[in-house]
């Protein structure tokens, strides 16, 4: 803190001088300072401008860069979904097709002929179903063919503990609700399709006018019904991933409210406030220039008594 002290006839030891440099490098420092704020926008540049705010923004940056990686794992997470609901919804439109295709083939109107050619074209829909369950991939992976299954981190706890979300296309999937606990649409290489025990797809190739088999009349209600099963686990199967899909919507608007959040509050703690710093730079650029004017005066002090000792 300097003081005004009188006694200035003194040479050797110039004290308001000494006092207007110290406030000019004061000045300097400040200039210094409010100029560096300015041009990063930044409040907190090092660690030594605000040691708890400093530790805290840094955990804030941390903590934000997991939400964004968190929100990216929950877009992923939401492509499989659509990927599978998209299949899925397509099988349920082809099993629709078979399924009216042996109703019509139930009809008491329909020849042997009309039965073989209704069987033909409801075993091309089953190959259209096998092309959809193999083109079904993300990320390399097959989704349809019952193996699949994978964790999603769509977010961390307070101790860093991950947060996951798993879509499970797994045969054994008690959550598909299918009455014989094990789901599968690969409709050609199994006899047991949609979780319907019994339901070969493939035996509609072998309808001939020698052997209707599942196109027979005594098999006709059979068929039917295990269509209709197999429509209905279809579906269960689709509800269940418009579940997760509803869950990652929510979880993806959450992070994203966070992250606006998480940055709102780094930005409170560490940006500049332009306006107040532009203010502080006028006032310590007011400063500097008093500074240096006190100092040139002081600096002439001693010339005037040096007239009492000229001889």
């Amino acid at each position: 803190m300097p003081f005004a002290v009188g006694g200035n006839a003194r040479i050797r030891t110039n004290t308001s001088a000494e006092n207007a440099y110290n406030a000019l490098e004061t000045s300097n420092k400040v200039i210094s300072q409010k100029q560096l704020r300015l041009s990063t926008g930044k409040r907190i540049n090092n660690a030594g401008d605000d040691v708890a705010g400093y530790i805290t923004s840094r955990a804030l940056q941390a903590r934000n860069g997991a939400l964004k990686a968190a929100l990216r794992a929950a877009g992923d997470a939401q492509n499989v979904s659509n990927i599978l609901m998209d299949s899925l919804d397509n099988i349920n439109n082809l099993l629709t097709v078979i399924k009216d295709a042996t109703a019509t083939a139930a009809s008491g109107t329909q020849g042997t002929d009309e039965r073989v050619a209704l069987a033909k074209a409801a075993f091309r829909m089953v190959q259209q179903i096998q092309t959809v369950v193999d083109s079904t991939v993300f990320g390399g992976q097959q989704l349809l063919d019952g193996g699949f299954s994978a964790d999603f981190i769509i977010g961390t706890n307070a101790t860093y503990h991950l947060l996951t979300i798993g879509i499970d296309m797994s045969t054994n999937n008690a959550d598909f609700n299918v009455p014989s606990g094990n789901f599968d649409v690969r409709s050609l290489n199994v006899a047991s399709f949609g979780g319907i025990t019994g339901l070969d797809l493939r035996e509609l190739n072998n309808v001939s006018s020698s052997n209707l088999g599942i196109f027979a009349q005594t098999a006709l209600q059979s068929t039917l019904t295990s269509l209709a099963l197999s429509i209905d686990n279809v579906n269960k199967v689709a509800s269940y991933i418009g579940g997760i899909v509803n869950r990652l919507n929510s979880q993806e608007d959450l992070l994203k409210g966070q992250i606006v959040n998480y940055n709102s509050a780094i930005s409170r703690i560490e940006d500049s406030d332009v306006a107040q710093e532009q203010l502080d730079l006028v006032k310590a650029q007011f400063l500097q220039q008093a500074s240096l004017t006190s100092l040139a005066q002081a600096n002439q002090n001693p010339q005037a008594f040096l007239q009492l000792i000229r001889g």
